[in-house]
Formats: structure tokens, C-alpha cells, sequence
């Protein structure tokens, strides 16, 4: 058993099938991809790793497995996807996500490939583990599966907690601590026991908050976005293939970037944090909604005309859609007289949330400083936005 010390809970006893996955090379690549990714160039210090979370998320499964009793292979079958549950994220984990879909048609809980080749899979199978049956609980599938992906997972209990840490910003402390005590199994799904409407709330209001500071400033998303188009090119225009791509480290990719002449300068920017400005920043009410339901290829169809209108390569354009908002956090589900329903038929902070979300959501468009206000008008012309106004910042 080793006992490793760590920011958030402590000192986490790491024994069986996880002391020795710990060393295998998927694992530590963790190490080296940060949990936050371009949020760090707005919070200094988030610089925490993804291989911190899972062992923050490994220590919390272990710890919901001892309050539910589940022992034997079942356990270790959990606490193996806990901590494995990352490995399948690209460099700078969710920023490149988008790309490997399209290119992969995988999504960073898909790791069935990985886990049972390799070091991985040596180790589960010397533990009497099925890498399968491992593979499919990272997907959140089965009864024990919603403990590590489902409205109630230590993923989300260990996040929360460890990026509001990081950041310095109160809003994701949540009770994890009362929350793994109030975890039930009924009829099979997991949910929160009798007199446990306001744990589940904390959650929610935790999660709303953390959006709105953290994980969707607006620096982050220019960042996001321009690692992305940078990304894009270089899997596009060398030799590069999306599997090694998909393997790769932040710094690697970053280093990858700064090596190839076309994506050269949006790695120095990125590096620099000279990023770019926002030309259009605006609410949900001033787009059209055939532009919030755009697809990846309309968004890029949108990018080229507006670079056109604006009399600017296509290059020094950026348009970030977010889509609908979404709240997975509404549909945990509570014990509440006996019954069990819903957050959202028993919470009233629900449609308060939902619409905090709806009131918070913007659309970007985004531009080097000095070509800006071009593409802002321009923008506004093509997409039809209403009522833009120069948000440039």
C-alpha cells in the first residue's frame, strides 16, 4: 500500500489493482494533462493534473464502495474504472475532445482498445479483472457504474471540490463527505436518501457557479477555440496521425504546434497568451436559433463568410457556439416520503439554475485585436445577430 499525500483529501491510501496501475505509462501520462486546461491562463494556479483528479476520484469511489458494502471483484472492478476513468482524454483533455470525435468517432470515455492492451490490461487481468467489464464501467454502465459516470459520480464530487481549490473561488466546496453518506441504491439506480433534497442542491447551485467563473470564461474559450483550429491544421496539413495526436501530452501538442509553420503562430499566441479579442459576446436572445443548432461544418461555413464580409483571411476568424444549455445535475435523483423523484419535481433552485444558465450563455466571435470590429460587424450582418454592440475585450 502506498499512502500519497494529496491537496484535497489529504493523504489517500492507494492498495490493490490501483497501486499498481499506478505506474503504467496511460496513467502517468495524466501527470502531464492539465485538469483545467486553458482555464489556468485566467486562475495561475490551476495548474493541478488529471492524474491528481484520479486519484482524488479513486479515493472517493473507495470510500462510497465501503458506505454501499460492496466488496470483492465488484469493488475492485470500480475502483479500477475510477481511476482509470481519464486516460482516454486527448491533450488538453475537453479543448480537443471535439476534434477526435470527428476524426475517431470515440469519445473520452470509450477506452474499451485501451484498457485491454498493454500495461493497463496486464495489470487488471493479473488482478482477476475483466478489462471489458472495466471499460464499460468508465461508461457509466451497469448498477455500480453510475458511481463513477452518472448525475451522482465521484467524477463530479471530486472536480468540483479540487478545481474551486485550485482556483482560489468558493463556489464548488461542496459537502462530498455528506453526499457519499447519503448515497442508496433504489431499484437499482443510485440516488440520495431521505432528507437529502439540499445535498443534491448544493451540488447543482455548486456547478452553476463553478460555469459561470470558472469553467466558461471567456478566456478560456478564446484559448479553447483557437487550440482547437490550430489542432485542426496541423492534423490536416502533416503527417501527424489522430490515434498519436489523441496520445499526446499538453506539452507535446503545444511543442507539436510551435514545429509546424502553419499552426507556428497560434502556438506562440497560446504560449504568449496573446490571444485574441472578443469581436461578438452575446446572449442567448440575439442569435438566431438556426445558429445556436448549427453543426462543426456549418460553424466553419459561418467562419469562412463572415472572414469574407469582413475582408480578413479566414484564419482570423473564430466562432464559438456552445449549443443548448444543459443541467445533467437536475435529473439526480432524491428518496423524498418514501418515493424516489427527480431534483427538478422536487426542488424549486432548479428553474432557477436552468435560467441563471439560460441568462449566462453566450455566443462568441472571436478575432485578433486589430481586425475585431470588422469581423464584428460583419457577424452581425451574416448570422443576424441582434443588438451585438462592441463587446471587445
Amino acid at each position: 500500500m502506498r499512502a500519497i499525500k494529496d491537496s484535497v483529501h489529504d493523504y489517500i491510501e492507494v492498495d490493490g489493482v490501483a497501486e499498481a496501475l499506478l505506474d503504467t505509462p496511460p496513467v502517468q501520462r495524466l501527470r502531464h494533462i492539465k485538469q483545467l486546461s486553458t482555464v489556468r491562463l485566467v486562475y495561475p494556479s490551476a495548474n493541478h493534473t488529471r492524474f491528481e483528479h484520479s486519484l482524488g476520484v479513486y479515493h472517493l469511489a473507495d470510500r462510497a464502495l465501503s458506505h454501499l458494502d460492496v466488496t470483492g471483484a465488484r469493488a475492485d472492478t470500480v475502483r479500477a474504472a475510477a481511476f482509470l476513468h481519464d486516460v482516454g482524454h486527448g491533450p488538453y483533455g475537453h479543448q480537443t475532445e471535439g476534434i477526435i470525435q470527428r476524426r475517431l468517432d470515440r469519445h473520452h470515455d470509450e477506452v474499451e482498445d485501451l484498457l485491454a492492451s498493454g500495461a493497463v490490461g496486464d495489470v487488471l487481468r493479473d488482478h482477476g479483472l475483466d478489462p471489458q467489464r472495466v471499460a464499460a464501467m468508465v461508461e457509466g454502465e451497469g448498477r455500480l457504474g453510475q458511481l463513477v459516470a452518472g448525475e451522482l459520480d465521484v467524477d463530479r464530487m471530486d472536480y468540483l471540490v479540487r478545481d474551486a481549490h485550485h482556483t482560489g473561488v468558493p463556489y464548488g466546496t461542496i459537502d462530498h463527505g455528506r453526499l457519499l453518506r447519503a448515497l442508496a441504491f433504489r431499484d437499482g439506480d443510485l440516488v440520495l436518501d431521505e432528507g437529502n433534497v439540499q445535498t443534491a442542491e448544493s451540488v447543482l447551485v455548486g456547478r452553476a457557479l463553478m460555469n459561470a467563473t470558472v469553467y466558461r470564461h471567456h478566456v478560456s474559450r478564446i484559448t479553447g477555440s483557437m487550440l482547437e483550429r490550430a489542432s485542426t491544421r496541423l492534423l490536416d496539413e502533416s503527417n501527424l496521425d489522430t490515434e498519436t495526436f489523441a496520445r499526446m501530452t499538453d506539452g507535446q501538442l503545444l511543442g507539436a504546434l510551435d514545429d509546424h509553420d502553419a499552426t507556428t503562430e497560434a502556438a506562440r499566441r497560446i504560449a504568449e497568451r496573446d490571444l485574441y479579442k472578443r469581436a461578438v459576446w452575446t446572449e442567448r436572445a440575439a442569435v438566431p436559433d438556426d445558429v445556436v443548432a448549427a453543426d462543426h461544418d456549418e460553424i466553419q461555413e459561418f467562419e469562412r463568410t463572415i472572414a469574407a464580409t469582413a475582408g480578413v483571411s479566414p484564419e482570423h476568424v473564430l466562432v464559438d457556439n456552445p449549443g443548448q444549455p444543459s443541467m445533467p445535475e437536475s435529473s439526480v435523483r432524491v428518496a423524498v416520503n418514501g418515493d424516489v423523484r427527480p431534483l427538478h419535481e422536487q426542488s424549486p433552485l432548479v428553474k432557477g439554475m436552468q435560467e441563471a444558465q439560460r441568462v449566462q450563455w453566450r455566443f462568441g466571435v472571436y478575432a485578433p485585436d486589430d481586425c475585431a470590429p470588422e469581423v464584428a460587424a460583419a457577424a452581425e450582418r451574416e448570422l443576424g445577430l441582434a443588438g451585438v454592440g462592441d463587446v471587445n475585450a
